[in-house]
């Protein structure tokens, strides 16, 4: 297998204004001799990322960015707020560097609030916590990133990404009772809304990847809003505007294991002044699939938040179309997070139309599934994972939806293993590449908690999991390494949940959480109403015009 036929070559990112491309002597766009691990739940991230940030020592180097960060918000139990336990990092001598985005829509329920009090909780303990506002209008920051650097203590040094902010709903576990801590959703999902979720701890070279896409954001010389209302806000609240200055940046991690990573990002093509890292922005992570879904053979497998826009799935059904035994199976949230009478329609208008487009494509071979915990709620889900012929697999803060490949700021990670997977199909494509240990393995510990294996065990541990999995529902790991066989047992278990709800719950109840996607039906006036909200507000393009025209990325 060649990397380069599955990952971005550093011409094809499209942002010759990075320098994230050119930090290694050897001109790779990706790093080499990484360890990539998967974190499935906020609850086993929270733990881990706490038990790291107290090893830190003086002199120690913790930067982040985030949607939003809830300083209460308890990484494992009492004492363990996030803004204690950065503050007390940088009382300690560690230095704490921020962004968190400033929600311009404050009204509508979002952030500003809960990040300025953050901020300002670490900036009084010594740290420094910046709220950016550096977005295309309507846009957020939507990265998730932690990165810890302990200089003479490298083997210390990691890296946090994916889809887990450092706030209320969050921390929940592979039970599903949700987080204590909890922002209200659809009131379908209860007062502790059930949160599935994914981030992955890095380690090797591609830490200093990712620090590297931190200093770009921080050394941005632009002011952090470009709304006078806001620079009087700033002013009142006597808030730290300027950057101040960051250590130079220690040599990259050495090589720790057999993970490629290649860094996929999303920046808006910024209105009157573009980013000095990317001044028409960057859709390396549109362009990342593109490359990948050209190489799917067999299976897709995602977990989405969204997976809406007809403009982003058709890179999806056009796979679909030309390789007929290609199968696609998604996990989106039953319902969306909004339910009043003008955000329902407008958040389901996009779904409704991408699914419709995939089912064109493929047919029954497209299957998309919700989630549901032992009590019968539903389970948000807010994973953003991607896994393609057990080869390419990706974790990041992107949705399938045109507002993360194109508008706000996101970030993903891209990883092929080295490792080859010896079990059957050893190269389901057959295309040569085989099946990659990382790809397979997380496709299958998350399907495997899908399909019950979890549903009496919480654990971290993946062999139990899988071991538990095979004993009790029939399905064991080697046999859902076939596409096929993993498609069907996910219909059969998600067939049995639902005919034991047609049958008034009577008698045991069936294992597994899968329940069918039903898409709810809109009027037609409602989705009159809806698509220019949908467009608008939902999922905008921040594209420049000349590649909307093309219909390009």
């Amino acid at each position: 297998m060649t990397r380069s036929d599955w990952l971005l070559l550093s011409g094809e990112r499209g942002n010759s204004a990075t320098r994230l491309d050119e930090r290694r002597a050897d001109g790779l766009a990706w790093s080499e001799g990484n360890e990539a691990r998967p974190l499935v739940h906020g609850a086993a991230y929270f733990a881990e990322l706490l038990a790291a940030i107290r090893a830190m020592r003086a002199g120690d180097l913790l930067l982040f960015t985030d949607w939003r960060g809830d300083p209460d918000e308890r990484l494992d139990g009492d004492g363990t707020g996030i803004g204690t336990v950065l503050s007390r990092a940088a009382e300690r001598g560690v230095i704490v560097k921020g962004l968190l985005w400033r929600s311009h829509l404050d009204n509508f329920h979002f952030s500003q609030e809960q990040n300025l009090h953050l901020g300002k909780e670490i900036n009084d303990a010594g740290g420094e916590c910046l709220l950016d506002m550096r977005v295309r209008p309507g846009g957020s920051h939507h990265q998730k990133m932690v990165v810890l650097r302990h200089p003479g203590r490298e083997e210390l040094d990691v890296a946090y990404v994916g889809g887990i902010d450092l706030c209320h709903n969050r921390n929940d576990d592979a039970i599903h009772s949700g987080d204590r801590q909890s922002l209200s959703l659809a009131s379908v999902y209860g007062p502790h809304p059930p949160w599935h979720d994914v981030q992955l701890a890095l380690r090797g070279p591609v830490v200093g990847d990712v620090e590297a896409v931190f200093r770009e954001r921080w050394e941005d010389p632009s002011p952090l809003t470009r709304s006078p209302l806001t620079r009087v806000r700033q002013l009142l609240h006597r808030e730290d505007t300027d950057a101040g200055r960051l250590p130079p940046q220690e040599a990259d991690p050495a090589r720790c294991g057999m993970h490629t990573v290649q860094l996929l990002r999303t920046y808006p093509n910024r209105l009157l002044r573009g980013y000095p890292f990317a001044p028409d922005g960057e859709r390396s992570i549109a362009r990342g699939y593109l490359k990948a879904l050209s190489r799917a053979r067999t299976l897709i497998y995602v977990e989405d938040q969204y997976l809406w826009s007809p403009r982003v799935v058709a890179c999806f059904a056009r796979a679909l179309s030309r390789h007929p035994r290609l199968l696609l199976i998604a996990v989106i949230p039953s319902v969306p997070e909004q339910d009043g009478r003008i955000t329902l329609p407008m958040n389901l208008i996009g779904r409704i139309d991408a699914l419709d487009e995939l089912r064109r494509a493929g047919g029954d071979r497209v299957a998309v599934y919700g989630l549901e915990n032992r009590a019968g709620t539903p389970v948000y889900v807010h994973a953003k994972v991607c896994v393609i012929d057990d080869v390419w697999a990706s974790v990041g803060s992107d949705n399938v939806n045109l507002r993360s490949w194109t508008h706000d700021s996101e970030l993903s990670c891209a990883v092929i293993d080295e490792s080859p997977d010896p079990r059957r199909p050893t190269d389901p494509g057959g295309l040569g590449d085989g099946a990659r240990a990382f790809a397979r393995n997380l496709r299958l510990e998350l399907m495997l908690e899908h399909l019950g294996a979890l549903d009496h065990d919480a654990s971290g541990d993946a062999d139990k999991r899988r071991r538990a999995a095979g004993e009790t529902e029939g399905w064991t790991p080697d046999a859902l390494c076939d596409p096929v066989t993993a498609l069907g047992a996910f219909e059969e278990t998600a067939a049995a949940l639902d005919a034991w709800y047609d049958g008034g719950c009577r008698g045991t109840r069936p294992s597994g959480r899968l329940r069918r996607y039903v898409p709810s039906a809109l009027s037609r006036t409602e989705r009159v109403l809806a698509a220019p909200l949908h467009h608008l507000l939902v999922d905008p393009d921040g594209r420049p015009m000349g590649l909307r025209r093309r219909h390009r990325f």
